[in-house]
């Protein structure tokens, strides 16, 4: 299994009926995309969100929270969500606020 179904599962629920959602896979997981610009995902066990420097910040001072790190250097702007900060509330807060920002970005042309 590359990614959680069953969070994947719960992601589709909270995000469904967000205009311009498609999925993709990359990151070696599941991500969901808002008009061609990343909103959040799935790796493996983790919840991946897309927040903007300042929204990343801000959610690293949460607990379960770490900031998404693939090379050995820390991707500006996103981060990691453990399974114990992904209760059913928190997980809708943190989906609403990766597609608010993805919302925000201007919409990307399909290639």
């Amino acid at each position: 299994m590359a990614y959680d179904e069953q969070l994947a599962e719960r992601v589709r629920a909270a995000i469904e009926g967000e205009e311009g959602l498609t999925e993709r896979k990359m990151f070696g997981g599941l991500a969901f995309m808002i008009n061609g610009n990343m909103a959040c995902g799935i790796v493996k066990d983790d919840l991946m969100l897309r927040l903007g420097a300042e929204g990343a910040d801000a959610a690293l001072e949460q607990q379960h929270v770490r900031p998404m790190d693939f090379s050995g250097r820390p991707m500006t702007g996103m981060v990691y969500v453990e399974r114990g900060g992904l209760g059913n509330a928190e997980l809708r807060d943190w989906v609403e606020q990766a597609a608010a920002f993805a919302r925000s970005l201007p919409p990307k042309k399909p290639k």
